[in-house]
């Protein structure tokens, strides 16, 4: 089979590298505005966060489905392009300023009234804090989930170019966006070309088909810690947000310094990085970050570790997440053409699940055997 991937995103990527490992029989087109390292997309600035149960608070049940399902591909897939210390699969802890812990215990009641698994969640004190994280031992009162994880996703997207670079049958269109599609059909400046199936994974680019897709608005603020060992993932909760930190291991080391120097992360390696975020703002402006957001970023990163008020500020990032008006992710199968979108601030957690059912809904649908 002929196959176009419109987008070479995270999604994109996802459907070219589960193709790859389907036994489909096939090439591969990848089609996008950016160059192939991706460093302008949503999956390239997150902060790859897998927590099915923190994020239930505000999402349906589905999300959680999806995500758990996700958390059992994951390891294949970091295996399939070599990144094996990629994906951490350790657990989240939450904790909130002695102030908020009404905040605290709202969060997981809310968990354990939507969904019964919840209960595995555990209820933690400064001793077992020590225990799971030793700089964070100060903190007297949080939770531990344990079957949660994250996936460094900057690596991810640098790893899938050396992979797709190395299969014969994958082919990367850089620089050339995608107009308009239609089954078995891309449009391009350069014209129209052919194929047995096509792949729509363009994100926002994709408003021309949906009317009710928007963009959200998502602010980082990377920092470098050195003396701050935390190894988790930390969720504060905040009457006003949900602030994460997500550690990122030492600079940049395994990534080619070229991608590191494309997302403004070369340098000095040696030092324990951090991303830290929270915001969603109903917005698909991608200008630099507001000073608003930084300090309230910044000043809640300081009370998770006073030693954050030494750090150093490495980066700051941007960009604008695909969702639809329930914040729900959507897929449309027809003959010659399927639709993948809306993951909204769930990328790296839905991503495989998504990709995986409509890969099998649409392999029906083309009448093709894998």
């Amino acid at each position: 089979m002929k196959i176009a991937i419109a987008g070479a995103g995270l999604v994109g990527r996802m459907i070219a590298l589960q193709l790859l490992g389907s036994g489909l029989e096939c090439t591969i087109t990848l089609y996008d505005r950016e160059t192939k390292e991706g460093v302008e997309a949503a999956g390239f600035t997150a902060a790859g966060m897998l927590a099915p149960f923190a994020e239930l608070e505000t999402a349906e049940s589905v999300i959680m489905e999806l995500g758990r399902r996700s958390m059992t591909l994951w390891p294949s897939l970091v295996r399939q392009i070599g990144l094996y210390d990629g994906h951490q699969h350790r657990g989240t802890l939450i904790t909130a300023h002695p102030q908020d812990r009404s905040e605290l215990e709202h969060f997981i009641a809310t968990l354990r009234r939507k969904v019964p698994e919840a209960a595995q969640i555990e209820t933690i004190a400064s001793e077992r804090f020590a225990q799971l994280e030793g700089d964070l031992a100060h903190h007297t009162q949080g939770f531990y989930i344990p079957d949660e994880g994250v996936i460094d996703a900057q690596r991810f997207m640098a790893f899938t170019v050396t992979y797709f670079d190395r299969m014969p049958s994958v082919t990367f269109r850089e620089h050339t966006p995608v107009t308009h599609l239609e089954p078995h059909t891309i449009h391009t400046a350069q014209g129209q070309e052919h194929y047995d199936w096509v792949f729509d994974a363009r994100g926002l680019g994709a408003q021309e088909h949906f009317d009710d897709l928007r963009g959200v608005r998502g602010e980082l603020v990377w920092v470098e810690a050195n003396d701050i060992d935390i190894t988790r993932p930390v969720r504060l909760m905040h009457p006003r947000y949900r602030i994460y930190i997500v550690p990122r291991g030492n600079g940049c080391e395994g990534i080619d310094l070229d991608y590191c120097a494309d997302c403004k992360l070369s340098g000095t390696t040696g030092y324990k990085r951090y991303i830290v975020g929270a915001s969603e703002i109903e917005s698909d402006d991608r200008s630099p970050i507001s000073v608003r957001t930084t300090m309230e970023l910044l000043s809640a990163l300081y009370t998770v570790h006073p030693g954050f008020g030494e750090a150093r500020m490495v980066n700051t990032e941007t960009n604008a997440r695909p969702a639809f008006a329930d914040n729900l992710p959507r897929i449309e199968n027809t003959a010659g053409l399927t639709r993948i979108n809306g993951l909204y601030r769930h990328g790296y957690l839905l991503a495989p699940a998504l990709v995986e059912q409509a890969l099998r809904e649409g392999i029906l649908r083309q009448g093709v055997g894998a």
